[in-house]
């Protein structure tokens, strides 16, 4: 595993307050696992391949681990417009990328993504734009966690970190993505100058 070096500043840059968050925890939260806040060094950014913020709460709620009686989700869901929710408290291990929840926050920006066809072959492109709003807030956050949390280092896209291909509901023969999220038109560059993490990428 390596780190793509991103410049590192030597202070957090000054950001206008944050808008409250909005706090609306899932019902099975306090039933995932708890974990100490210094283990936390890492921020996944996904995006919710769901229309709405209403269906990926939906989604967040379904459980999906009978054992557990949890489901898939992440911490913070940022909607069009900037509003911010979260759903899974940081001090909770959140079920959002496979082989990093342990350490990891996870920011889900609600976008369409490849919805509702994500492993069709022929519905690959993820052609929504982020919006301004949302993009701001994304950036906002960013700061407030890193302040919060002082051991988060690195930053990461959900693609980068779950790699593996499945074959396609429409043709077994061809390979998808399993996981393309944030996808092409995030704006990494904007948000790598904006805070001073370390890209985590295999």
């Amino acid at each position: 595993m390596s780190c793509a070096n991103a410049s590192i500043r030597p202070m957090i840059p000054d950001f206008p307050p944050m808008p409250p968050v909005q706090i609306e925890p899932l019902p099975y939260e306090l039933k995932l696992d708890a974990r100490p806040l210094s283990q936390i060094d890492l921020i996944v950014i996904h995006c919710t391949e769901t229309p709405t913020l209403g269906s990926a709460r939906e989604f967040g709620e379904r459980v999906l681990y009978e054992g557990s009686g949890t489901g898939n989700s992440g911490h913070y869901y940022i909607d069009r417009d900037g509003r911010t929710t979260l759903y899974v408290r940081p001090d909770r291990i959140a079920h959002h990328v496979r082989g990093y929840n342990p350490r990891a926050i996870g920011i889900e920006l609600v976008n369409t993504g490849r919805y509702p066809h994500w492993r069709d072959s022929k519905h690959q492109a993820m052609d929504e734009a982020y919006p301004e709003a949302q993009i701001v807030a994304l950036i906002a956050l960013l700061a407030q966690l890193q302040q919060q949390f002082p051991s988060v280092k690195f930053i990461a896209g959900h693609e980068d970190l779950d790699r593996e291909m499945e074959a396609a509901m429409d043709d077994p023969a061809v390979q998808v993505p399993r996981k393309r999220d944030p996808g092409p038109l995030f704006p990494w560059q904007r948000v790598m100058e904006a805070v001073g993490l370390e890209r985590l990428m295999p």
